[in-house]
């Protein structure tokens, strides 16, 4: 969904992702070591691990409630000109993909899992969980936890009073403009991006908060837009300390539980402070992803009452920045598309596509042979347009 720049930056994403360092049996290596291990793990461990996290890593539970949200069978999607079983297992199989799903008018039209992947099991979603988490942050804003999209972070952070983030606002950190030095260049070794998670754990602080307090300002907040990694685990930390809850809870609480999820969901803490790291490591089904992509094309409301403020939906979702793409933007963490699609995008090829024009949502979870890639990131966009196509036909049909 991304072009060049885009995906180096999401590459970089991975980083985000902790690793134990004793379950792993890597002791000898630090903690940030381990994170960046994921990167290059074998095509077999992916597989095998992707859908373990929340087992292999300290993690928190978003605990599901009593009833689910169904997901009705619809009419069966065909793709013209030719067999739409056939294509769908054609790219499943040529990019590794354990499940695809997809949802129009809440009903699912297309549904397939592979690599011994099933209904049950959970799998990674990576930066997925970046947009999750600016989700979590608009309805703390439409409860009262959070006062203002202008509030400055020294508000919620202390530790960040006396740096170059204190009179950063929340919005500003949604975006990412904060103006803070920041290299996310991951082909160097000495980049931010690539030692954030390398020091040791300092007076009980998470990782990113010793690292970004120290980090020097190099232009004027809210005047221009560089990708941070680590301000999304930091935008993770504000909503925690806001709502006195960990991410995973208020998670269940205020959309697993009521909208109606069909299994927990975990998320990977920080080992330096406990906190669930706001830029990786939530863990679903390919039903829940899909079930969050619906709850999305809802407009946020759960049994007819709006649970995301309306200053965050009026922002998040289109255009607030620029990218190198004519066609695509990028809103509150959310990637936006001139015709009124967005996406949460992780790397390894984990999606979940909301498409309001056509009442569609697209949900994929797999274990690409890189993180990303041009050719990876073109298959991804073809399948989605080649949805879009066979959705459009069917309607010119009907019309007929």
């Amino acid at each position: 969904m991304c072009p060049t720049l885009c995906l180096r930056l999401l590459a970089a994403l991975c980083l985000l992702v902790a690793l134990p360092s004793a379950a792993s049996g890597q002791g000898t290596q630090t903690i940030g070591q381990q994170r960046e291990a994921v990167l290059f793990w074998p095509q077999a461990q992916r597989e095998a691990q992707f859908r373990q996290m929340g087992t292999l890593f300290p993690s928190d539970r978003a605990a599901r409630g009593t009833h689910v949200h169904a997901l009705p069978q619809g009419k069966p999607l065909a793709m013209p000109g030719q067999d739409a079983s056939a294509w769908l297992t054609r790219y499943m199989d040529q990019h590794h993909l354990a499940g695809v799903m997809v949802l129009q008018h809440g009903r699912v039209r297309l549904q397939r899992y592979a690599l011994g992947f099933g209904p049950a099991q959970r799998w990674e979603s990576f930066s997925v969980a970046k947009s999750v988490t600016s989700v979590l942050l608009g309805i703390a804003l439409q409860r009262g936890d959070i006062r203002s999209l202008d509030d400055t972070l020294g508000t919620y952070i202390p530790e960040l009073r006396d740096s170059a983030y204190a009179e950063v606002t929340v919005q500003q950190l949604l975006t990412m403009t904060s103006g803070v030095h920041w290299n996310e260049d991951y082909a160097d070794a000495k980049s931010d991006v690539a030692q954030m998670y390398m020091h040791a754990c300092v007076d009980g602080q998470a990782h990113i908060v010793s690292y970004l307090k120290k980090q020097p300002r190099q232009w004027p907040a809210g005047t221009h837009w560089n990708y941070n990694t680590a301000e999304t685990d930091l935008l993770g930390i504000l909503v925690q300390r806001a709502t006195h809850r960990s991410l995973a809870a208020y998670l269940s609480q205020t959309i697993w539980q009521p909208y109606g999820m069909a299994a927990d969901a975990t998320w990977i803490k920080d080992e330096c402070d406990g906190s669930d790291t706001g830029g990786s490591g939530l863990s679903a089904t390919l039903g829940d992803y899909a079930r969050l992509g619906q709850f999305m094309l809802d407009g946020g409301r759960i049994a007819g009452k709006p649970v995301i403020a309306k200053a965050w939906l009026d922002g998040a979702l289109r255009r607030q920045e620029s990218v190198d793409d004519p066609d695509r933007g990028y809103g509150y963490l959310w990637w936006t598309d001139t015709d009124g699609s967005y996406a949460a995008i992780g790397i390894f090829g984990q999606m979940v596509y909301v498409d309001p024009a056509r009442q569609l949502v697209i949900a994929q979870v797999g274990a690409w042979p890189h993180a990303t890639s041009d050719t990876l990131v073109a298959a991804r966009r073809e399948f989605v347009a080649a949805i879009k196509r066979a959705v459009d036909a069917e309607r010119k049909s009907s019309a007929h």
